[in-house]
């Protein structure tokens, strides 16, 4: 599907990363997440320990050729199968974050049980979706600490009816992948680790609906990927790359997740491996 892309790639091409990290389940009258501010390395001459961004890690160490992949839903789990599927195929572990309302609907269950059971991450993406902090740069703290950490213990509450202990899900995802350094340290005090998307590829754009006017096309986020590979001296080393488990029936001309079998075809090609985020991070700590 993407060899014609792979035949004609302009290796070093310029790739800008979308401004607009939103999530699957975006909630009527929420504007797009930005995060503007530029990761800092916390030692950046030492490549094995991880990037953090406001406390938060947003990139595993980058002394190996070891990517994680990340998959977030909220309404819509369209891409499960197809997902599942390609990464049994390729004997890969991913790492999967979803909200409360994913975890109690019925339809979800049984990919949810597949994910569980096949050796894949299963972690928190909070409960109710709420936005954390305001779009504006820097963003301003929208939700109290009382308010935050309520919605966790009801995240986990529905991790645990799928046998999931806070002990094996001790990484999250913010929603809408936003947050201040407020809500690192309030996920630190629980004893989890706040981490998100390696900023510089597009693919978290999958969600996008048809008649949006930032709709990226799948292709196009593959090439960002590939592009980004060969533009940043390190690589893809420790990268977080985030994908959705679905988009809806609101974007019908392609999904990501069909392209994800190339990709990650190429990817092996050019010597990486992957691993779940809790390897992928959990020495570097």
């Amino acid at each position: 599907m993407i060899k014609g892309l792979l035949a004609g790639l302009v290796l070093y091409a310029g790739v800008t990363g979308s401004a607009a990290a939103k999530n699957v389940n975006i909630l009527p009258g929420k504007a797009p997440a930005t995060m503007t501010t530029a990761p800092k390395q916390q030692h950046p001459d030492d490549h094995s320990t991880v990037t953090l961004d406001r406390g938060c890690i947003v990139r595993g160490p980058r002394d190996k050729k070891v990517i994680a992949l990340e998959f977030t839903g909220g309404n819509f789990a369209d891409g499960g199968t197809t997902i599942l599927e390609t990464l049994d195929k390729h004997d890969i572990k991913a790492s999967f974050f979803f909200i409360g309302d994913f975890f109690r609907n019925p339809e979800f269950r049984p990919i949810i049980e597949r994910i569980r059971d096949e050796g894949h991450y299963l972690g928190p993406h909070s409960d109710q979706h709420p936005l954390y902090a305001s779009w504006e740069e820097p963003p301003k703290l929208l939700i109290s600490k009382e308010e935050f950490n309520a919605d966790i213990d009801a995240n986990m509450a529905t991790l645990a009816k799928f046998g999931v202990s806070p002990e094996k899900a001790r990484y999250f995802i913010p929603p809408y992948e936003h947050y201040t350094q407020e809500i690192s340290d309030w996920t630190a005090e629980r004893g989890m680790v706040l981490i998100n998307l390696t900023r510089g590829t597009r693919t978290h754009a999958d969600y996008m609906q048809d008649d949006d006017p930032k709709y990226i096309a799948s292709e196009e986020m593959v090439k960002s990927v590939l592009d980004y590979e060969q533009k940043d001296p390190d690589g893809l080393n420790g990268f977080l790359l985030l994908m959705h488990i679905g988009a809806g029936p609101g974007r019908t001309r392609d999904h990501l997740y069909n392209y994800l079998d190339d990709l990650l075809v190429e990817l092996k090609r050019r010597g990486y491996s992957f691993q779940r985020v809790d390897e992928l991070l959990s020495p570097a700590e």
